[in-house]
This record gives structure tokens, sequence and C-alpha cells, in this order.
């Protein structure tokens, strides 16, 4: 992918240059090397991240910052910087956070040992240089070694707080073990890897974290296939990278709201998957994953995005950039139910919904760039919303429920051995049960959208709300009215249809319906989505509506 590379290149470039006008250059500062970040910190991780791009430029023949000899300084300071950094031991801390953090040890050492290996191969001509870039890499390569030596050293006794830390200290270490022929090293990845790889048949590992960790665990799983040359270790990145194909939303945008950690929500853009599609569309001689290749590129382009930051691994797997391929796609037509992540995925061209299990954000409807978050208000007893506990197929569609029961405390059967309230053991009291509030809500897809059946039983008088969270920003209308839809605001939709539109996009919503304004929900109770206006449809239990939702063009610019 020459037109890649040189856009990768180029996109390093850029980055070296800023790198270098805001590196800590006072030999008096205990930073001196560092790179500050927008919050002012700097950390040893931000300064490996970028120490690294800066030696891949300095390294390759097409760029301008070949063998630059004032970058094959300001390298070394970074390096230096990042070995005081390194605490004894050879642990690395994430300094807002974590301290002599395997974890963060881990991923720091993962960045270095990319440039490591090709300083290696440059020095001892496995890979092709000139005498001068041979010598600059003999004098980086023990730079990057003493640190890595001591943080693999580190990792063979770490410990680890979250599902794919135990991947990337595991692939680290086999990795070392493999360049260094340390036994310990392996020893300690195979303690980790013996608890089997949290990767199910649909592809979602355990955070279900499309924006940012899914990739993370497959970058480990590559690692361990080049580590020990076995290629069972491709087999979930297999799987995750092609349920990753149906997480793309028609704005190109990766769907994140079933995450289990920091993206959750978050706009992210698949920029960072390209490598992964293209190695293993190679690796495995799998076109479509080419073609996903290819595609990421043109939306890097297409949304104004910097290319990934992997020169120095282009730079190692020469292959890839050699290798052209003319497909370029990702399906915009798919219908997926993930049974066991517990999730519905369909997208129709420029349309697509979601659906989520055992979430009280359990819908998400989308056209173009503008999105629908759904929810159902509900306080009864100690429940706030209607959170599926199932999520089944049927005829025409899906099928949630939900029944929320009721109970109250029972007096002791014996005395307490307290009068303190909080220091009594309520396990021990019987519970008087009931009443029920039942929840079945059955979503069919129909031409050019979904209709929502939503049928609540149960005990009556309650006051309940459909709560339509709409992307702020938008234009919100009526029969009866228009206003802006701004962040944090809200309105009762007493009956119409309503439409909503931002840009190119609008989505219809109706017959809209409310029986009062109640829309604020016990103590407790989910606030209103954060990004959103929300448009309430109010009525008391028991209940039955159906709420059509379409995607239609705007009629605004």
């Amino acid at each position: 992918m020459k037109q890649h590379y040189a856009r990768i290149l180029r996109d390093s470039e850029d980055r070296v240059a800023r790198f270098l006008e805001i590196q800590i250059l006072d030999p008096a500062s205990p930073f001196c090397g560092g790179f500050p970040k927008s919050d002012s910190l700097s950390e040893p991780k931000t300064a490996i991240y970028r120490a690294t791009t800066m030696t891949a430029c300095y390294l390759n023949r097409d760029s301008r910052y070949y063998l630059d000899a004032e970058l094959g300084r300001r390298i070394t300071l970074a390096l230096a910087f990042v070995r005081r950094s390194q605490r004894p031991g050879g642990y690395f801390d994430l300094i807002n956070c974590n301290f002599f953090s395997g974890p963060d040890t881990a991923f720091c050492t993962k960045r270095l040992l990319p440039a490591y290996v090709y300083l290696c191969k440059v020095e001892n001509g496995q890979l092709p240089a000139e005498q001068q870039a041979r010598a600059a890499a003999a004098a980086l390569r023990p730079l990057y070694e003493e640190i890595i030596r001591d943080a693999a050293g580190a990792l063979t006794h770490c410990g680890f707080h979250t599902p794919n830390h135990r991947w990337a200290i595991a692939s680290v270490l086999m990795l070392c073990g493999r360049l260094f022929d340390e036994p310990e090293c392996t020893a300690a990845a195979n303690a980790i890897l013996k608890e089997g790889i949290d990767c199910n048949e649909d592809g979602e590992y355990a955070e279900r974290s499309a924006g940012n960790y899914n990739r993370i665990n497959n970058d480990a799983m590559i690692t361990l296939a080049a580590a020990t040359g076995d290629e069972s270790w491709y087999q979930p990145v297999l799987r995750n990278l092609d349920m990753m194909l149906t997480y793309l939303d028609p704005d190109d945008s990766i769907f994140t709201s079933n995450s289990t950690r920091w993206d959750r929500g978050r706009k992210i853009y698949p920029r960072e998957y390209y490598l992964e599609y293209l190695y293993m569309g190679w690796a495995c001689h799998k076109p479509h994953l080419l073609d996903a290749a290819n595609a990421i590129m043109e939306q890097v382009d297409r949304h104004r995005l910097r290319s990934f930051d992997c020169l120095i691994l282009l730079m190692l797997l020469p292959q890839l950039v050699e290798l052209e391929h003319d497909g370029s796609a990702i399906p915009t037509h798919f219908h997926r139910y993930y049974e066991g992540s517990g999730i519905v995925r369909c997208r129709r061209g420029g349309w697509s919904y979601t659906l989520i299990n055992q979430s009280p954000t359990f819908l998400f409807f989308q056209n173009g760039a503008f999105c629908l978050n759904l929810r159902i208000g509900a306080s009864f007893c100690e429940h706030r919303n209607f959170v599926p506990a199932t999520l089944e197929p049927c005829k025409g569609g899906y099928h949630l429920h939900q029944t929320m029961t009721g109970w109250y405390y029972l007096p002791f059967a014996e005395k307490p051995a307290t009068s303190d309230w909080w220091q009594m053991d309520h396990s021990k009291r019987d519970k008087l049960y009931g009443p029920d509030m039942v929840f079945d809500v059955d979503v069919t897809e129909v031409e050019n959208g979904i209709d929502v059946h939503i049928r609540n039983t149960g005990i009556d008088r309650a006051p309940l709300r459909v709560e339509l969270a709409f992307d702020a920003g938008c234009r919100v209308e009526t029969e009866h009215f228009s206003l802006d839809g701004a962040e944090g605001g809200g309105v009762v939709v007493r009956d119409g249809t309503l439409l909503a539109a931002k840009g190119r996009d609008a989505i219809q919503a109706g017959p809209c319906f409310a029986a009062h304004s109640y829309t604020a929900g016990k103590e407790g109770s989910l606030g209103r989505v954060e990004g959103c206006f929300t448009a309430y449809l109010t009525d008391y239990s028991t209940f039955e509506h159906t709420i059509s939702l379409r995607a239609l063009p705007s009629r605004y610019d």
C-alpha cells in the first residue's frame, strides 16, 4: 500500500515537527527530554510514544528527518527522560493513577519493542541500510534495550486490573522471552495465558470496547502469534475484525454505546484498526479484510484525520508497503444478532439501529450522522428504568422483556443484635413480594425504519415516560411547534408526529402522547443523556403504544 505508506510517513513527519516544538529542553528541569500534554503533565508513556515515532522518521530514508543530527539528539534526550522515570525494578507509572504499574509498563514496552526490533535488524544487517544508518541504530539500540530488559523483569511478577491488561502483559513477556532468551518471561506469560482468552464466538472481548480495547487485545494476539509461531492466536483476531465490520455506523464511526470502558458513547473512527485489517488480510489471505483497510484509509481522508501512527511497523514489514489491493469496502447492509454479547446490530445503507440487552438505553437509531437513544423511565420500588432482562428474536423482529417485582421488608423473626439500622443484617429478614410491573417491547423492521411496540402490564396508575434523546444541536418540530434542540434541554410532546433534524439527516417519531408532565423520575433516576436534547412521551401504567421511527432526509440545510 505505497499510497497509504506515503500518507502515514507524511503524518509522522508532521507529528515529529510538533514534538520538536514542545519537547522540554531545560537541563535543570526534572522533565527534561519529556513532552507536556494539554494538562501540562509530562509522563514517560507519552515520551515513549513520541520517541518511537521520532526514531521511525530518523531512520527512514524517505523521511525529511532521515539521520537528522538534531532529531537524533532529541531522541536521546527523550530516552534519557524515560530511563530516569523508570522505577527501580523496571516499572513505569501512569502518573495520574497507577504506580509501579504492571499494565502501564506493558503498554510502554509494547510501544518500544517494534522500534527496538527494527534497530536490531538494521544494526545486524537483516534490513538494508546505509552505513551511517547502521551506526545510528547501533547508538540507539542499547538505550532502548536497557529500558526494555528492566521492564520485562518487572512484568514477570506484576499484577493487573482489567481483562485486557492480562493480554498486554502476556504478549510483551512472550516476545521479550524470545528476544532475550529469558525463560522467566515465557513462564510468566504462560501463567497468565492459562486463564484462556475472553473472546466469545461473536468475536467480542469481555470489556466490549469496540472503540479501544478490542484493538488492544487484537494487537496482543498478533504479538503472541509472532512470538510463538503459533497462528492459532489469529483466530480471536479474525472473529473480532469480522464483528467490527458490523459495528460501523452510517457516518463511519464505531458503535461504542455498549462498551464497559471509557470509550462508551464516544465518537471514534476506526483508523487505529487500519494496520490490523491490513496485516491480517495479508497474513491470512482474507481479501475482505484488505478491502476494509483501504476503506478505513478513505475514511481518514473523508473525515480529515491523521493516519494511524504506525510507521515503524510498516518499516518492519516492507511487504505490507509493497502489497497492492484494489478493493475498498465495508458492509453497509447487514443484520446480526450477537446472542453471546446481547446485542443486535442492523444497518440498511444510510441508517442503522441497535438493541442492547440489560441496558437502560436499550435502543439506538441512527440516520447518517444523526442519532436517537431510547429509554423508558419507570420509578417502581427500587427500579428506575426499563432494563431488558431478555432479548430474543421473534416473528418479524425482536422481543425484549422485564418483570419488575416490588417488595417490602418484614419484621425480624428474632430480636436483632442491634437497634442501629445500618448495622442490622437485613439478609435475615423475610420479604413481602408484589406487586409486579411488566414490560414487553417488540421491535420490528419496516421500510426506512423500525416500529417499537411497548406494552406495559401489572400495576396501574404509575406515571411512566418514554425518553427520545436526540443529538443536541438539532431542530425539533411537530404540527404545533418548532424549537432548537439545545444540549440538556427537553420537551413533553403531547400529540402529533415529531421530526428532529440535524444537517442533512432527520428522524421522525410518533405518534406522540402525553398524559402528564412528570419527567424527572424518583431520586436515583438517570438524568438526561449527555450531549442530547430529550423529547418525552408520557402515560400512566398500564398502557400499549407503538412508536414509529423513520429515517428521512432533512428539510433544512
